[in-house]
């Protein structure tokens, strides 16, 4: 959820009323909200289903 709080525009969680920070412009806002969600939807992902990153093996 986004409020205005004075001049910013603040992200708050709907259901602890966490705040995840304040921003100038409610772009901005907007743009951490869908960070939030992404992120939140992301934990019910199986494991098996995210791509891990290879990594390469160094050279001796």
């Amino acid at each position: 959820m986004i409020i205005k709080r004075g001049r910013k525009w603040v992200v708050i969680s709907e259901t602890t009323g966490r705040s995840f920070g304040s921003y100038e412009t409610k772009e901005e806002a907007k743009k951490r909200l869908r960070q939030v969600e992404f992120f939140k939807h992301l934990k019910n992902i199986p494991s098996s289903k995210i791509r891990k990153p290879a990594y390469r093996k160094r050279a001796r």
